[in-house]
């Protein structure tokens, strides 16, 4: 998150005080608005153009929340680089590069402009379309399945410190789970009070519930490897930096998204299990799985 106190974009009669910037590209775009890039600039009512958009957050003069969308993708790159620099820049997009204004935002902004009222959803007479608006974060549905997956992959060393080969060795004598299923409770069990995690996450303790999980990995890794057959929409499949030689892989399909490392093992979350991150071992066949996924993946530019 970063806040510039001099930019400011011009929107119909008032400026925006920018607040914060984000990508929406088929490589990277705020993945609560959906699936795969065209779902998520439906969200917004934006025709899915291959160089995408950039989004700009802030405030106009009365204090009202708005997201304008913009067509200079280069200009919202940089500002992006430059903030995680720990760098000022003025993000100050010119008029013509403006393609919507629309009312409220997509996530929560923990900042606010200064020197004007509180943040607040322009009124109806400004706009004729529903504020946009953060998920809820007390029920579970696609919106949080897909911003635990994004916690995951930013925090991918915090998640995975906490599983050892014992996490996928049979316990007790009883015999390995099939590769590719969660062998024992999800990883939310020794989760570091620190981590963020999905909201209403419970370890899968009765039998039944793994059960449950190991029938939706299975089906998560059947229609993942048919992505490879079959390409989905643009944007299911992305791929991005990770240390060494390896590469952080992100897939989502109806219901569930998966988290991995090229070089390691993957992470399962699913709408039907509220909460729950499954691991998925790596053994025999994810690596084959996971390199032809990456090799189909969209990439940042």
């Amino acid at each position: 998150m970063a806040e510039t106190d001099e930019g400011a974009v011009a929107t119909a009669d008032d400026a925006l005080y920018v607040l914060t910037a984000m990508l929406l590209t088929p490589a990277q775009f705020p993945s609560v608005l959906g699936d795969d890039y065209p779902e998520a600039c439906a969200a917004l009512g934006l025709a899915p153009l291959a160089d995408g958009y950039g989004l700009v957050l802030g405030q106009d003069g009365d204090g009202a929340r708005w997201t304008v969308v913009i067509d200079d993708v280069s200009l919202v790159a940089v500002a992006i680089a430059s903030w995680d620099c720990g760098m000022e820049y003025d993000l100050s997009p010119e008029e013509h590069t403006v393609v919507a204004a629309l009312p409220g935002w997509p996530l929560a902004v923990a900042v606010a402009a200064p020197d004007v009222p509180a943040p607040h959803d322009p009124g109806p007479e400004l706009t004729d379309r529903p504020p946009l608006a953060p998920p809820d974060t007390a029920s579970w549905g696609p919106a949080q399945r897909r911003l635990g997956a994004d916690q995951i992959a930013l925090q991918w060393a915090t998640w995975r410190e906490q599983l050892s080969d014992e996490d996928f060795s049979p316990p007790g004598g009883r015999p390995a789970a099939p590769e590719g299923e969660p062998d024992g409770p999800g990883a939310d069990t020794d989760r570091p009070a620190d981590t963020a995690a999905p909201a209403g996450a419970t370890p899968s303790q009765a039998e039944g519930t793994v059960s449950r999980s190991r029938a939706g990995i299975r089906r998560v890794l059947t229609e993942a490897r048919a992505y490879v057959e079959t390409p989905p929409p643009l944007g299911r499949v992305r791929s991005s930096f990770a240390p060494g030689d390896a590469r952080t892989l992100r897939a989502d399909g109806p219901g569930w998204s998966m988290v991995a490392r090229t070089d390691d093992i993957a992470f399962v979350l699913l709408d039907d299990e509220p909460g729950e991150v499954l691991p998925v071992g790596r053994g025999p066949e994810l690596p084959g799985l996971l390199e032809a996924l990456d090799r189909m993946a969209v990439r940042p530019s």
